[in-house]
């Protein structure tokens, strides 16, 4: 029998990796920098599987909301994607950086070009992108997100919004920095108030897994019964989450993982085989890298216990 033909019990797998970690040294730390999320218990660690077949299995705190980070760079990226098409390829690149989100080394000598959408210079540019076009940012940007998903129940933490920017020394700079070189069209403050908002979103394990199914079910629709990307762009989008999702650590989690995936520094992380499913993984303690410890641990194992990866 073939792996494609290979009947895996998903939920019994889903169940013993949980008790299995769960019952391990949580490593790591917070994200202690952003002063909101230092609030966060770090016992938490939940887990959603969602197939493109409507499987869904959920364990521990995956209805719990927390918030995204770094994941909403993947949403803000499809939809700039579906409004701009291939224009947003001359103002960010698609490279791996090898340094970390915040660096600002590359923006010198790349005249002010983020080497990929995922990096907080590349988000900030691909935001600028989304206050151009839109007539109210922080709303219609959520209400897109909230169409992928048909929820409405999707917000923005104000509190964490708040939080980030009242630390975000290095977002500023990077934001007016790249402004210096023409990359960023709109005032720096609207678009870190815009950047700030959508790192700030709130969502469960579950709600992760259903917003990023578009990029894993090739037959997705929204809620108004539009396909969000081509089956090309989605491919692309993916492409980018593979090689650029986990910063200087995307190697390592391609290595060990073998699927696209972003991650944020509340602690979540998605992961998605295409064509088959989507898992959300959500422990707070980050390992050095900024990713989380257990949801780096737990696709690892997951992978490697149904023998099914992209490779």
């Amino acid at each position: 029998m073939s792996l494609e033909e290979k009947t895996i019990d998903y939920k019994q797998v889903l169940e013993n990796l949980y008790i299995t970690i769960a019952s391990e040294e949580n490593k790591g730390a917070i994200a202690t920098y952003i002063p909101e999320l230092a609030k966060v218990d770090a016992k938490n660690f939940g887990v959603c599987f969602l197939s493109t077949k409507n499987e869904e299995y959920g364990v521990g705190n995956w209805q719990t909301k927390f918030s995204i980070q770094s994941i909403s760079k993947v949403l803000s990226l499809s939809i700039a994607y579906q409004i701009f098409g291939d224009k947003i390829w001359d103002r960010v690149d698609v490279e791996p950086s090898g340094t970390p989100f915040n660096s600002l080394v590359q923006l010198e000598s790349d005249a002010g070009i983020p080497r990929n959408p995922f990096m907080n210079s590349g988000a900030m540019v691909i935001c600028d992108m989304l206050v151009s076009y839109y007539e109210n940012p922080k709303e219609d940007f959520l209400v897109a997100v909230r169409e992928l998903c048909s929820s409405s129940e999707i917000r923005y933490s104000e509190a964490v919004a708040k939080s980030e920017a009242s630390v975000g020394y290095r977002n500023k700079a990077l934001c007016n920095f790249i402004k210096s070189f023409g990359n960023i069209e709109n005032e720096p403050e609207e678009v870190l108030d815009f950047y700030f908002h959508i790192c700030a979103i709130e969502m469960s394990c579950q709600e992760l897994s259903k917003v990023f199914m578009f990029l894993a079910n090739p037959n997705f629709t929204t809620s108004k019964g539009s396909k969000v990307l081509s089956l090309s762009k989605t491919k692309r989008v993916n492409a980018i989450m593979q090689t650029c999702g986990f910063y200087d650590e995307s190697g390592e989690f391609s290595f060990r993982v073998g699927l696209p995936g972003k991650s944020g520094v509340g602690g979540g992380i998605v992961a998605i085989y295409p064509d088959k499913y989507c898992i959300t993984v959500w422990s707070p303690k980050l390992n050095e890298k900024g990713n989380s410890y257990r949801g780096m641990k737990f696709l690892e194992a997951f992978t490697t216990e149904t023998e099914q990866s992209i490779f």
